[in-house]
């Protein structure tokens, strides 16, 4: 259970008490429950790992301590005497609030001013010694079932207009995925920088939007806000259903902002993809015309690979860098660069380069040169656009191993809805809310990560205790091992009948 006062202490930090506030109207008797309040009503029960009820909101209220209900007003001296707060009133004021934070026409988008409040209430619940110790984030959406029963065939009429039919992963056994009625969910999670000591993984942003929206597309302006607001942006840690969105819609306008995009490719934009003056374009980059073939269809190494297995797709992939061309200046305001031939940098041996013939014969050597050589062969530098490889371009070589092990950070975006999703907490599948719309939904789960945000700062504080106690102790940190059997281990193992 998180202390009241440390709910209090986001609830002030965040200042979106009186700013809602100033949005309600005022009516001919002043309300008992303030905004303030029912946000802390709200913090409560889902630290208390209860469902997002407005009852339940009611009766956390009403059973605080008696000098806690006076103070927040839950108990207020009226006419006849001292009254506690109702259920109605709690609904009452809940409804003032989704219906000021709410677009006068609903389009399954949050408006800005909800999706400032949320930014806001989210980065309160980061203490400041851990605001810039990261600008690191993995992004990863899922989904958010509504209450409200889907549609009946052929209609539109359902008690949440703003849902919409969904995909996600499915639950049955080979079950790729599977329909849901309601909402997704995203969220940018902290993570450690490459070369940063570790930090808590608190989410730092998220936003809600219907299915038939781009969850993608909704949470770009989300990302791209953050340095305007003094956190810059570093690696952009995404899967596979991000970098396949078109670059327009993901890649550049992230890659604006100052991010610099770690993810996945999907299957079909992987290996070569046209040519750019000669140069073949391939998983983001561009390499000499004689490549071979071989290397540009490498793929991601499985995650069963034994050692030896790694160490060779390793090999490939460093081999496959020393064809690339290389960049030899940055990008300047349009978005344009300039790139070399790998022979000309020395990284490889050909004829069509004669100062490369003079080194050392542990570089690859282009034993048959274009016959009519393009201009990437012919030019000392060529110029690169801005829309050759936008789609695909990231931080590191793909598939190589600064790749796989940058990468591999990105699962914290996965634990931050596990954690979301865990039954013995606040499980947020349907009937976690009975409220139905988006703004209630969107409220609700800013709340929720919150919450969860003092949860893994609570779990970070006893790590880190642990970890000075071992050391005092003379003993090494405390590490989780990996423990992974297979069949041939299990039937090499087993004892003969």
């Amino acid at each position: 259970m998180i202390p009241l006062p440390v709910l209090e202490d986001i609830t002030d930090r965040s200042g979106i008490a009186p700013r809602i506030e100033l949005l309600l109207p005022i009516g001919v008797r002043a309300r008992q429950l303030a905004v303030r309040t029912l946000l802390l009503g709200m913090l409560t029960v889902l630290a208390d790992h209860r469902p997002a009820h407005l009852t339940r909101v009611h009766q956390a209220l009403t059973t605080l301590p008696e000098d806690d209900q006076r103070r927040l007003g839950v108990i207020a001296d009226w006419k006849h005497g001292p009254h506690q707060l109702t259920y109605r009133q709690t609904e009452r004021t809940f409804g003032l609030v989704a219906d000021a934070l709410a677009k006068d026409i609903p389009g399954g988008l949050p408006s800005a001013r909800l999706q400032r409040l949320c930014d806001d209430l989210l980065q309160a619940s980061i203490p400041d010694e851990f605001t810039d110790a990261s600008t690191s984030l993995a992004v990863d959406w899922t989904d958010v079932e509504t209450f409200s029963r889907p549609p009946s065939r052929g209609t539109s009429d359902c008690a949440d207009p703003e849902a919409s039919w969904g995909h996600r992963s499915g639950g049955g056994p080979g079950q790729d995925s599977e329909l849901f009625f309601g909402y997704y969910a995203s969220a940018a999670t902290m993570m450690r920088d490459e070369h940063g000591p570790p930090v808590p993984e608190l989410a730092r942003r998220m936003t809600t939007c219907s299915c038939r929206h781009d969850p993608a597309r909704a949470l770009v302006p989300v990302l791209t806000t953050l340095p305007a607001a003094g956190i810059p942006l570093g690696d952009i840690l995404a899967d596979s259903g991000y970098a396949h969105r078109d670059a327009g819609a993901w890649a550049i306008p992230v890659r604006g902002a100052g991010a610099q995009l770690v993810q996945d490719l999907h299957p079909a934009d992987r290996g070569p993809r046209g040519t750019h003056h000669g140069a073949i374009i391939s998983n983001g980059n561009l390499y000499c015309p004689a490549t071979p073939t071989t290397l540009l269809e490498l793929g991601p190494l499985a995650r069963d690979a034994t050692p030896d297995q790694t160490a060779a797709h390793d090999q490939q992939t460093a081999e496959t860098a020393r064809y690339k061309l290389g960049r030899i200046t940055s990008d300047d305001a349009d978005g344009y660069h300039r790139v070399a031939c790998p022979a000309a940098t020395g990284k490889i041996r050909c004829p069509l380069r004669p100062a490369s013939m003079k080194l050392d014969r542990d570089r690859p050597e282009i034993l048959t040169p274009p016959g009519h050589p393009p201009a990437c062969c012919q030019q000392q530098t060529i110029t690169v656009p801005p829309d050759v490889a936008a789609k695909t371009r990231q931080k590191h070589d793909y598939p190589s191993a600064a790749h796989r092990k940058s990468y591999a950070r990105r699962t914290g975006a996965e634990r931050t809805f596990s954690t979301a999703k865990d039954p013995a907490t606040n499980n947020i599948a349907r009937g976690w809310t009975r409220l139905m719309g988006l703004t209630p939904i969107t409220l609700w789960l800013a709340c929720l990560l919150a919450v969860r945000n003092q949860r893994i700062l609570t779990a970070w504080d006893t790590r880190q205790a642990d970890d000075a106690r071992r050391a005092a102790a003379g003993l090494p940190p405390k590490t989780r091992r990996r423990r992974r059997k297979t069949l041939a281990s299990l039937a090499a193992t087993a004892a003969p009948p």
